[in-house]
C-alpha cells in the first residue's frame, strides 16, 4: 500500500483557467487560449524577421498567457519591497500551492504535519522578470559600447556626459534597484524555499530543473519520498512564466515554434505556441490519507524516469521514452494495456509527436494481457500552449479529472490524425468528448519529456469510492458530468459568428467599433465569449451586420472590411465572411446545395461533434474516415450527407428555406430538402450516382475554373476536346475534359493573364467522358417515386 500515493488536493492557474474546474471545462469544450503576444511582455516588432535567417529573431506571434493576474500580497502579508524584488514566478507558485493545501483540507481545524511536509517545485530559469532585471547590472558594458561609438562624434565633454547620464536613467528606469532581497527573489531554487518559509514547513523544499519535464520529475521525486516513508505530505507542482527572447529565439533556431497554427499529433504538426502558468497537487500515502479521512481525487500507482543517453540532448528517442514507461508500469504492477487514456507530452513538433506515438504503440504492443479498446491520446498543450516546466503538472491535472469524471475530452489540434493514430488499433484520437468505455479499472498515463533527454511517466488510477467522499459518489456513474460540463462537450466550433444590429447605421458603426478596438488582443477562446454576448444583445433591429472568424487576426481583418462597408452606407453586401444590410422584415431564405468540388468531410466534422441529431445521422449513413475522399464513389454520398445534416440542423432551429437549389450533385440534396425524395432514397441515389461515375466514367479526366466569360473560354479551348461544364457567372466558367487537354487550356489562359485554377476531382464531370454513367442512373431513377 506504501507505493500507492493519493492526490488529496489540487489547484492551478493557467491561461483561461483560474481553477481546476475551469481547466476541466476548457478541456471538455476545446477552448484554446492563444492570442497575439502582448506588447507589454514582448514587442514583436523587435523580433519578427525582416529577412531570411536573421539570427536574433523568431517567427511565432501567438502564445497563451495569463490575463489579468495580480498577486494578492495583502493575503500573504508580503512587504512591498520584497514583492518588487522577487520574480512573479515565486508569488504565483506560493498562491497556487496555498490554494492546493486549502483544497486538501489543511488549515482551520486540520493542521499540516509541518516537520513531515516537503515541497518540490518544477521550474527552469526562474522567470522572464528576473532575467530582464539582470540587464540593469549590465549597464557598465552598455556604457562602454556607447562610449566607443561616441568617440567618433565631435561632442564636448558636457554633451557627452549628459547623453550618457540620460541614457543610463532611461535604461535603468524599468528595473528596481537591487537590495538584500534581489538575489533570493531571482533564483529558481528559492521558489520551493519560499513556500516552506511561508507555511513553516521543515520536511525539505527544493526546485527540480528537468526542462519541460520538470513538474512530472518533481511528482516522481515526491512519490519516492512518500513511498520510502521520509515524508507524510508533499506539496508538489510546477511554475513557468517565461515569454522572453532567450527562450523564443532559442526555440525558433530549433524549429520548435509553430508558424501559423499549433497542431498536435496531426500530419501537419509544425511546432508549438508558448504558454505559461502554474499547477500544484498535495500528495500523501493512500493509507494515511484514508486513515485521516482525506478526500482523494485519484491515486498515483506508478512513476518512472529515464534518460535518452547517447540519443541526443534535444532529439527524443523511442528507447529512452520506452524505459520510463516500462519502469512506471512495473512499479504500478499492471500492464500498459489496461490504461484507457494517455495524456501525452504532445508538443506538436513533427519529430516529438512521431516519437511519442511510436513509443506508446511499442509499449502497448509488447505489454502483457488482453488488449481492450484502443486508448485515447490527448495533450493539454493544444489548449494552453507549451507551459514548459509547468506543462507536466497541467497534463496530470487534466488526467486526474478524466479519471474522476470518467469522460475523455476530444484530441484538440488534431484535424488530420497522424498515421499511427489513424490506424487506431493501439491508440486513437477523439474527434469529440466521449464517456469512459474501457473495461476494468479507470487508469490514465501522463508523460513529460525535456531538453537533456529526460523522460517521466506517471500512472493514475481512480480512488476507491470509500476514499473519495462526494467525488466517490459521482464515480458510481459512467457519465459523471454536470449539465454545465455536458454543454461544454458540445460547444467546440471551428469558427465563431459575431452579430450586430442597430436602429441606424451610426448605432451599428459604434457597436462594431467597440469590438474592433479590443479585437487585436483577444484570445481565440474569447471569440466564443464575444459571440455569445453579442447574440444575447440582438433585438431584431433593422440595420444588421455579421462577421465570421476563427482567430483574432481574422477578426481584425474582417471587422476592418465591415467598417469600410458601413462607411459606404448600409447597402446589402455579402462575401464569404462579412455581411451587412438592412432588413425591415424577416427575409426569405434560400438554401443552395453544393456539388462535387466542395470538401468531402467523411467524419462529419464540427457538426457531428456539436449536434446529437447529426451524430445519429452519421451513425446511420456515414462513411469510414479512412476512405479516399477524392474518389467520386466516396465523395458524392459524403457531400450529400453533409448537406442534408446542415440543412436539417438549420431547420431544427427555425431557419427554413422558401426555395432550394442544387448545383450538379447538389440537385439531389435540394430534392430531399424540398420533400421530392426521402432521405433514404436520396442517400441510395447518391451512392449509385457516385459508383456509376467512378466505375463507368473514363479515367484521366480533369476540370479547371477559368476567371472569364464563356466566349473567351470557348476561344481558349479552340479545337481541343474540352467542354464548358458549368456557367458559374459572368466571369467564372468551369471546363472539363482529359487531363492533358485541360492542362493545355489552363496554360493558354495563364499566358493570357486569365486566372485558371485546376480542381481536385477524380473525373471530368459534365463532359462526354462520363456519359457511360447515364444509363444505369436512368434505370435507377425510373424506379423512384418523386414527391411534389
Amino acid at each position: 500500500m506504501s507505493d500507492t500515493i493519493a492526490i488529496v488536493g489540487a489547484a492551478c492557474r493557467y491561461p483561461d483557467a483560474n481553477s481546476l474546474s475551469e481547466l476541466w471545462e476548457n478541456a471538455l469544450a476545446g477552448r484554446r487560449a492563444f492570442r497575439r503576444m502582448p506588447k507589454q511582455r514582448i514587442n514583436l516588432d523587435d523580433y519578427l524577421p525582416r529577412q531570411a535567417n536573421e539570427p536574433d529573431s523568431f517567427y511565432c506571434t501567438q502564445a497563451a498567457v495569463l490575463d489579468g493576474y495580480e498577486f494578492d500580497r495583502g493575503r500573504f502579508r508580503i512587504a512591498g519591497s520584497t514583492f518588487r524584488q522577487t520574480d512573479m514566478a515565486h508569488w504565483l507558485a506560493l498562491e497556487v500551492a496555498s490554494d492546493a493545501l486549502v483544497d486538501a483540507g489543511f488549515g482551520g481545524r486540520r493542521e499540516l504535519p509541518r516537520d513531515r511536509t516537503g515541497v518540490v517545485v518544477g521550474n527552469t530559469l526562474t522567470g522572464e522578470f528576473s532575467r530582464a532585471r539582470t540587464m540593469r547590472l549590465r549597464w557598465p558594458y552598455v556604457r562602454r559600447v556607447l562610449e566607443a561609438s561616441l568617440d567618433s562624434l565631435e561632442l564636448i565633454d558636457d554633451q557627452r556626459a549628459q547623453l550618457l547620464a540620460d541614457v543610463e536613467q532611461r535604461y535603468k528606469a524599468p528595473f528596481p534597484e537591487p537590495d538584500e532581497e534581489s538575489l533570493a527573489g531571482g533564483l529558481a531554487n528559492t521558489i520551493a524555499g519560499r513556500i516552506c518559509n511561508y507555511f513553516d514547513l521543515h520536511g525539505g523544499g527544493f526546485t527540480v530543473d528537468g526542462a519541460c519535464a520538470s513538474s512530472l520529475i518533481a511528482v516522481a521525486n515526491a512519490c519516492s519520498a512518500l513511498s520510502a516513508g521520509e515524508l507524510d505530505v508533499v506539496v508538489v507542482g510546477g511554475v513557468d512564466l517565461s515569454l522572453d527572447p532567450f527562450e523564443l529565439v532559442g526555440f525558433a533556431r530549433n524549429g520548435a515554434l509553430a508558424h501559423d497554427e499549433m497542431r498536435v499529433f496531426d500530419r501537419r504538426s509544425q511546432g508549438f505556441f508558448p504558454g505559461e502558468g502554474c499547477g500544484f497537487v498535495v500528495l500523501m500515502r493512500a493509507q494515511m490519507a484514508h486513515d485521516h479521512k482525506h478526500r482523494s481525487y485519484a491515486n498515483i500507482r506508478g512513476w518512472g524516469l529515464s534518460s535518452d543517453g547517447a540519443g541526443g540532448l534535444t532529439r527524443p528517442t523511442v528507447s529512452g521514452q520506452r524505459l520510463a514507461l516500462q519502469r512506471a508500469y512495473q512499479r504500478a504492477g499492471f500492464s500498459a494495456r489496461t490504461v484507457g487514456y494517455f495524456e501525452a507530452h504532445g508538443t506538436g513538433t513533427a519529430v516529438g509527436d512521431a516519437t511519442e506515438l511510436g513509443t506508446l504503440v511499442d509499449v502497448i504492443s509488447n505489454a502483457s494481457g488482453e488488449l481492450g479498446k484502443p486508448a485515447a491520446v490527448g495533450s493539454i498543450k493544444a489548449l494552453i500552449g507549451h507551459t514548459k516546466a509547468a506543462s507536466g503538472i497541467a497534463g496530470l491535472l487534466k488526467a486526474v479529472q478524466v479519471v474522476v469524471h470518467r469522460w475523455i475530452p476530444a484530441t484538440v489540434g488534431c484535424e488530420t490524425p497522424h498515421p499511427l493514430l489513424e490506424k487506431g488499433d493501439m491508440i486513437r484520437a477523439l474527434a469529440r468528448p466521449e464517456p469512459w468505455s474501457q473495461p476494468g479499472p479507470v487508469r490514465a498515463g501522463v508523460s513529460g519529456m525535456g531538453f537533456g533527454g529526460i523522460n517521466a511517466h506517471i500512472v493514475l488510477e481512480h480512488a476507491s469510492p470509500a476514499s473519495c467522499g462526494a467525488l466517490g459518489r459521482r464515480q458510481t456513474s459512467l457519465a459523471a458530468l454536470s449539465e454545465r460540463e455536458r454543454r461544454a462537450t458540445r460547444s467546440a466550433q471551428d469558427v465563431e459568428l459575431l452579430v450586430f444590429d442597430g436602429n441606424s447605421v451610426e448605432e451599428l458603426r459604434n457597436k462594431v467599433a467597440l469590438l474592433a478596438a479590443v479585437a487585436p488582443s483577444l484570445a481565440r477562446s474569447q471569440l466564443a465569449d464575444f459571440g455569445a454576448s453579442l447574440a444575447s444583445q440582438l433585438r431584431h433591429r433593422p440595420y444588421r451586420a455579421a462577421v465570421i472568424a476563427a482567430r483574432a487576426d481574422e477578426l481584425v481583418e474582417r471587422l476592418t472590411t465591415l467598417q469600410q462597408y458601413l462607411r459606404d452606407g448600409c447597402v446589402t453586401r455579402i462575401d464569404e465572411s462579412v455581411f451587412v444590410g438592412v432588413a425591415e422584415a424577416a427575409p426569405a431564405v434560400g438554401f443552395l446545395f453544393p456539388g462535387q468540388g466542395s470538401p468531402a468531410h467523411l467524419g462529419g466534422g464540427i457538426h457531428r461533434r456539436r449536434f446529437a441529431a447529426t451524430d445519429t445521422l452519421y451513425q446511420q449513413y456515414g462513411l469510414s474516415p479512412q476512405l479516399d475522399g477524392v474518389d467520386t464513389a466516396v465523395a458524392q454520398p459524403a457531400i450529400v450527407l453533409a448537406s442534408l445534416a446542415a440543412s436539417e440542423e438549420l431547420q431544427r432551429i427555425g431557419i427554413r428555406p422558401a426555395v432550394v437549389l442544387g448545383h450538379s450533385l447538389g440537385e439531389l440534396s435540394a430534392m430531399c430538402c424540398g420533400n421530392m425524395l426521402t432521405r433514404d432514397a436520396t442517400m441510395v441515389l447518391a451512392r449509385i450516382r457516385g459508383r456509376a461515375m467512378s466505375e463507368l466514367g473514363a479515367s484521366g479526366g480533369a476540370m479547371a475554373m477559368l476567371a472569364t466569360d464563356d466566349k473567351r473560354a470557348a476561344a481558349l479551348i479552340g479545337a481541343d476536346e474540352v467542354v464548358i461544364a458549368c456557367y458559374n457567372g459572368p466571369r467564372s466558367v468551369v471546363i472539363s475534359g482529359t487531363g492533358s487537354k485541360v492542362e493545355a487550356v489552363v496554360t493558354r489562359a495563364r499566358a493570357a493573364a486569365i486566372e485558371a485554377v485546376p480542381l481536385r476531382v477524380s473525373h471530368a464531370f459534365h463532359s462526354p467522358l462520363v456519359h457511360a454513367a447515364v444509363e444505369p442512373l436512368r434505370q435507377h431513377l425510373a424506379q423512384l417515386e418523386f414527391g411534389a
